[in-house]
């Protein structure tokens, strides 16, 4: 018996060290075993799964899922196009120079989509157009209106056939052609030419009414004078701007070629807020910034022998015009002011906008870039400046950006070199006759 404790220590000692021994060597996978149960539990938690694995029902009056409404078609891909601020342009004004980003419309990746449908609309409820009754719709464009008529004409049953100058870019005559539309091609000419681009392509959709071996009718789009072109500004992106951007717009910046993206947001905005400023972007050659500053049309070009082009002098497309259309006058009297770039000023800001926020956008959008930074400047540091990106640059890569060329790896570019001179051209482009 006396014994008994001894044995009672040894056994209890030898039961210590085979403890230990397991402990040590099974403790891994009991822990791999409890981290491992723990994420479970979470997984289940999260999933709503209850003890069992089964899915706990949620209180739908608390908790609601917003169904997505699904665009019917391409042409519902139109508009609510997104705004943002350019940083470069900001960071060197001081204001918020905001981008209205239209090269990213759903249909023909420009602010034409938005026209293109309009006259569309219009047309079919006037009961000019039927779909899917060999109806063709005909209209003289630069190129962006064609192609947004082009791709909407197949979304909604017509055909499109374009008339456009023969020294435009000759991507968009090709994209025109893979999306289906007849493309004319013809010698620039002026206006009171018959063979002008705008005036072939009415006499074209007479011809086709005309003819009744024709299948449908011809329509004339007629974009320079068709009020639904104003009007497709005015209803949404005028709306979308105001929108966007809070109620607190201080000035609105575009250029115009028919006239109907700055009318259109110019009636919104200025119904909207009285004091916000209009400021149009003017390329050279176009006599509009003169017809706002003095009252007349009238660009240094037109001297007697110093015109090279018979539309407007400058590598720029889309916008300036030596005439003044319908659309364009539906909101003159609304633009506070213009500022006008030449053709270097319009290659170097392009080039500004890749290097600095890698930007790639076409001419006209680098004039609207221009007169945005011409109006910060004159309205002072704080302000809030929209303008509009038109299109993307992949449609001048043959014309406008050949002669740009390449960025490289170029990084230190500066504004002032790009903008200083527009104040001498501003000074000099002064009118000398009327038209």
């Amino acid at each position: 018996m006396e014994n008994r404790p001894k044995l009672y220590a040894i056994t209890a000692f030898v039961a210590g060290i085979l403890l230990t021994l397991g402990y040590k060597d099974f403790y891994p996978d009991l822990e791999w075993r409890f981290w491992r149960r723990r994420r479970v539990n979470r997984t289940i938690a999260s999933a709503g799964l209850n003890d069992d694995g089964h899915i706990d029902l949620e209180d739908h009056e608390k908790n609601t899922v917003t169904r997505m409404e699904v665009p019917e078609g391409i042409e519902a891909c139109i508009g609510n196009t997104p705004l943002f601020k350019i940083k470069s342009l900001s960071k060197e004004t001081g204001c918020d120079i905001l981008a209205k980003a239209e090269f990213l419309n759903g249909g023909g990746g420009s602010p034409k989509d938005r026209v293109a449908l309009s006259i569309i609309n219009l047309a079919e409820e006037q009961g000019l157009l039927q779909p899917h009754s060999g109806d063709t719709i005909y209209e003289g464009t630069v190129g962006s209106t064609g192609i947004s008529l082009a791709t909407v004409c197949r979304a909604r049953g017509y055909l499109a056939y374009i008339c456009m100058p023969s020294d435009q870019a000759i991507e968009k005559s090709s994209l025109l052609l893979k999306l289906g539309a007849a493309v004319e091609r013809v010698p620039p000419a002026p206006i009171v030419d018959p063979m002008h681009f705008v005036n072939r392509a009415r006499t074209l959709a007479a011809e086709h009414t005309a003819d009744p071996n024709r299948p449908g009718r011809g329509y004339f789009a007629d974009q320079f004078e068709n009020e639904a072109n104003w009007q497709a500004h005015y209803d949404s992106t005028g709306p979308e701007i105001f929108r966007q951007c809070g109620g607190e717009v201080d000035a609105f910046v575009a250029g115009a070629g028919t006239g109907g993206t700055i009318a259109g947001v110019a009636r919104y905005l200025k119904s909207r807020l009285p004091d916000v400023k209009i400021v149009l972007a003017d390329p050279q050659g176009s006599g509009l910034y003169n017809r706002i500053k003095y009252g007349v049309m009238f660009a240094a070009t037109e001297k007697e022998g110093t015109r090279r082009r018979s539309q407007v002098d400058t590598i720029v497309e889309g916008i300036g015009i030596n005439r003044v259309t319908a659309n364009f006058e539906a909101g003159r009297v609304l633009i506070d002011d213009a500022f006008k770039a030449d053709d270097e000023q319009a290659l170097a800001m392009a080039r500004w906008l890749v290097e600095k926020d890698g930007i790639f956008v076409g001419s006209s959008s680098a004039v609207n870039c221009i007169a945005a930074v011409k109006t910060a400047q004159t309205l002072g540091p704080g302000h809030r400046i929209v303008t509009i990106l038109c299109d993307s640059g992949t449609r001048h890569i043959s014309k406008f950006w050949a002669k740009a060329g390449s960025i490289g790896g170029k990084t230190n570019s500066k504004l002032e070199d790009i903008i200083d001179s527009s104040f001498m051209l501003d000074c000099h482009d002064t009118p000398g006759q009327i038209f």
